[in-house]
């Protein structure tokens, strides 16, 4: 821990994932020699992360202290808060997970997937259910609304006061499941005393209250009925009161559904099997059962509503779904907004639609979407409920944070009475003071799910370079005197050069023969046996020289690969001492 003053009688908040940026949401509270968890999320990588799928937060802290953790706390099922799970029991074990039936369903299968379902237990609550983890934390689930089902605000017992995380919010009072924020618990709270508030930021900068879900439903069924052939929908997978309008207006409007993305699929089996998605069987249909079906009755449920790659509306767009084509007169409908980051994305897939003769329907005017986190009035209702002694703004990026802690501040909270941290700052919190008392790592880690391994900083260096400035490779057959056996050869991908190859090659010649007189003598011993010669310190002192020299004379910044091929055997003794050379693999290949 770098940098660490703290207080051992103090309780710890240490946010690793959530703070000055949206998604990896990611809390540990620590208190004597116990650690909860509060959420492991993941985000989305930018362009420049080159094969990576998904960045978690470093966990570094965690394993260090991993005989510590007792447990951890969901708040509920969306991928900024769940789904870094299975990837951290890889790591170390979490020896109890509590959460709401809807997201432990979605861990669950997770969890199986990844081959780590027996490092932890998983168990589920209902509101106001009160679990103990270790000896120091009580927690309390209290109902919130936001736009997955099943979501809650926790209040965590400790023994130096309750603390209130609000998880991800807004005051919904017309749900479209009937569950109401549990107003009234938050309020008892407020009454006995809450040491310290950590609210969800994600809207600070938006004046007034966030519209209810249910206001989406009559728009929806104006744009539905408006579509003449097939209808497209996309949205969040994890959306499930938005898919319980969707077929509802579906069944309405005599169209039969058809749902199209693995993640889509999975979360609306989950949502059915615990009752939280309602419709009758017959109005789901595979795909292939639709095909001859007149257009107008058809509506295909979707994933990709954010441009992500591999999902089923971005292959779409991009002509690469192997069943469904974009035919003219198609209507898309986007119901939902781009996070941060993936507009680009987003407005790409809608031209390649567009182009391709669908009419897409997107936009926030059209009110086809609204938020699931709280605006600026919801926010200082639940500071008014809660009447924290302490506030600390919680998941969002920086300005999001320094509004609402305006917002707190108009509220009457202390300036000195609350703090703007970031990921890895560990907040010391007491009876009577909060503050910042060190820092513990808190960078990122990248995953390349494809080979199910950790994509290291020099491993993304090194693809950020091959894309940009391009790869020479150089494969050289040496021999046991360190000579060259041929004229090495050069290729290259991607490279920009006024140089001419059959030079460049002359070139590297001669480079790797003054390196190899000048520096051989330290990798081939000078007496003894010619199999004690140190390919491997050969290879990397050439390669390394090499791209050093290239990038000089070449003034750009390739990746260079040196292939190396050394003789089959060593050299034999014959009676006279005198070696006799065997031949090499190219001699016997020519």
């Amino acid at each position: 821990m770098a940098k660490n003053e703290a207080n051992n009688s103090a309780l710890k908040i240490i946010p690793l994932g959530g703070l000055h940026e949206i998604g990896k949401n990611t809390c540990l509270f620590e208190y004597d020699d116990e650690i909860i968890l509060l959420d492991a999320g993941l985000a989305f990588p930018t362009e420049a992360m080159h094969g990576v799928n998904i960045v978690l937060p470093d966990t570094t802290y965690l394993r260090e202290n991993r005989h510590k953790i007792k447990g951890m706390i969901v708040t509920h099922g969306h991928e900024d808060h769940i789904g870094g799970i299975a990837f951290h029991l890889k790591q170390f074990d979490i020896p109890v997970i509590y959460g709401p039936r809807l997201a432990m369903a979605m861990l669950e299968g997770k969890l199986e997937e990844a081959g780590v379902r027996d490092r932890t237990e998983i168990r589920t609550v209902l509101p106001r259910d009160v679990v103990r983890i270790g000896k120091n934390f009580l927690v309390e689930y209290i109902r919130n609304t936001h736009s997955i089902a099943d979501s809650f605000t926790v209040a965590i017992h400790t023994p130096l006061g309750v603390v209130i995380h609000t998880g991800d919010f807004k005051i919904d009072h017309t749900p479209v499941d009937g569950e109401k924020f549990d107003l009234q618990r938050l309020a008892e709270h407020g009454e006995k005393g809450v040491l310290c508030l950590l609210s969800d930021s994600t809207n600070a900068e938006t004046p007034g209250f966030t519209p209810s879900e249910r206001s989406v439903y009559p728009n929806l069924e104006r744009v539905f009925s408006q579509a003449t052939g097939r209808l497209f929908v996309t949205t969040f997978a994890s959306s499930v009161h938005r898919i319980n309008m969707i077929l509802d207006i579906a069944k309405k409007q005599n169209r039969v559904v058809t749902i199209v993305g693995r993640s889509m699929l999975n979360l609306i089996a989950h949502a059915r099997n615990l009752g939280y998605i309602k419709c009758e069987d017959n109005l789901l249909q595979p795909l292939h059962a639709v095909r001859n079906l007149p257009d107008e009755r058809v509506l295909i449920l979707t994933t990709g509503s954010q441009g992500e790659t591999m999902a089923a509306m971005t292959r779409i767009a991009n002509k690469e779904h192997p069943h469904i084509k974009i035919r003219e007169g198609d209507t898309v409908v986007f119901s939902a907004n781009p996070i941060p980051g993936n507009t680009i994305a987003v407005v790409n897939t809608i031209d390649k639609l567009m182009i391709q003769g669908a009419k897409v329907v997107y936009g926030r005017d059209k009110g086809i979407h609204v938020s699931g986190h709280g605006c600026q009035e919801e926010q200082k209702l639940m500071i008014a409920l809660t009447r924290p002694k302490f506030f600390v703004p919680f998941h969002g990026e920086h300005r999001m944070l320094v509004k609402h802690a305006e917002t707190a501040q108009g509220m009457g909270i202390p300036a000195e009475n609350m703090i703007i941290i970031q990921n890895g700052d560990i907040v010391e919190l007491t009876e009577d003071a909060i503050r910042v008392a060190g820092k513990v790592p808190s960078g990122i880690e990248l995953v390349d799910t494809t080979s199910s391994g950790m994509v290291s900083a020099k491993v993304l260096q090194e693809r950020q370079r091959m894309a940009s400035e391009g790869i020479i490779t150089i494969a050289a057959a040496i021999d046991w005197n360190g000579k060259l056996l041929a004229k090495p050869e050069t290729h290259l991908r991607g490279v920009v050069t006024s140089v001419e190859r059959s030079l460049l090659q002359t070139w590297v010649k001669q480079r790797i023969e003054e390196i190899l007189t000048v520096r051989w003598t330290e990798f081939a011993p000078s007496e003894g046996e010619a199999a004690d010669i140190d390919w491997g310190g050969l290879q990397g002192t050439l390669e390394r020289e090499l791209q050093r020299s290239i990038r000089r004379e070449l003034q750009c910044q390739p990746s260079v690969t040196l292939l190396m091929q050394i003789p089959d055997e060593p050299p034999v003794k014959v009676a006279d001492g005198r070696r006799r050379r065997t031949r090499t693999a190219a001699q016997v290949a020519s």
